[in-house]
């Protein structure tokens, strides 16, 4: 049984359940049974708010903090959270959690579920947890969040409740991944892999080996195999590959060029070879990639 010790609420709080029968039509949409929310709500200022749910909550529970401090306990672990952070509680765990007394948090909240919600939470937990402790504030995310929360509130017809779930899937995905999207936004000095990774893709017509490569950087092939794979999740070699099989792509579709051509135009110097790498990175053969475009 939850124990609460607010019984009236918070000056100026959002709160939402949605019905049960609305619950087992998300349930049962192919489109919403990947991920959905129960319930979701803000509460600003949040003084005297606690929950304790000794089995734990059916839904996973996402807290994103905004203004003020609180805790989290899940098994006796205690995780501080204060503003610009986020927690995800696990579903079917005992917890805890409560404001400060002295400076009570303002958290936006949802319960979510869903046969992908189990994947979303391993990445989360996966993930450095102090990638989570400086999620820079977003006006854009609040007014995303109350999006949701209208489209909750005004009506139940099944395309706008799909709507409404895409969004906050859009939402969290934002959240867990801030790390690597904030990475490709804020980095003001390019790194040894994305000046491999320009110079590559610069200069797709050519035919570099991996020892060109390392001679052109000024570092040795293992390093440079084992820092762009890592970063990238592709050796060098088949990063390039792929970028031209990419670009031959583009002249497949936007140009009368021959495939002998284009094998040309893409750094490779004997047609057959560039048609078996196109294919196993495309699926199918040039040639038939161009067929099933035209179709």
């Amino acid at each position: 049984m939850d124990n609460e010790f607010i019984k009236e609420g918070f000056l100026g709080q959002k709160m939402m359940a949605l019905p049960k029968a609305i619950i087992n039509t998300i349930k049962n949409n192919s489109i919403t049974k990947k991920f959905y929310i129960s319930d979701l709500g803000y509460y600003p200022v949040a003084h005297n708010h606690y929950r304790f749910r000794k089995k734990g909550a059916k839904e996973f529970i996402f807290i994103y903090c905004i203004k003020g401090k609180g805790e989290i306990i899940i098994n006796n672990e205690r995780t501080e959270i204060t503003p610009n952070q986020l927690f995800i509680i696990p579903n079917k765990v005992k917890h805890e959690y409560r404001a400060d007394k002295t400076d009570p948090w303002s958290i936006y909240w949802f319960h979510f579920n869903g046969t992908m919600a189990p994947n979303l939470y391993k990445r989360y937990k996966s993930t450095n947890y102090n990638n989570y402790r400086d999620v820079s504030f977003s006006s854009d995310k609040i007014d995303l969040f109350n999006r949701i929360f209208d489209l909750f509130e005004r009506n139940y017809l099944e395309n706008q409740i799909e709507y409404a779930n895409l969004l906050s899937l859009g939402l969290i995905s934002s959240l867990i991944y801030h790390n690597s999207d904030s990475r490709t936004k804020t980095n003001q000095k390019e790194t040894l892999v994305d000046q491999i990774k320009s110079f590559l893709l610069n200069n797709l017509e050519e035919n570099f080996s991996l020892v060109e490569i390392a001679d052109k950087f000024n570092y040795s092939k293992s390093y440079l195999h084992t820092k762009f794979k890592k970063e990238t999740g592709y050796p060098i070699m088949v990063f390039f590959n792929l970028k031209k099989a990419q670009k031959a792509c583009e002249y497949l579709n936007y140009t009368d060029m021959s495939i002998k051509e284009i094998s040309y135009k893409v750094g490779f110097d004997d047609p057959l070879y560039f048609s078996r790498i196109f294919k196993n990175f495309m699926g199918k053969s040039p040639r038939h990639y161009k067929q099933s475009k035209r179709k």
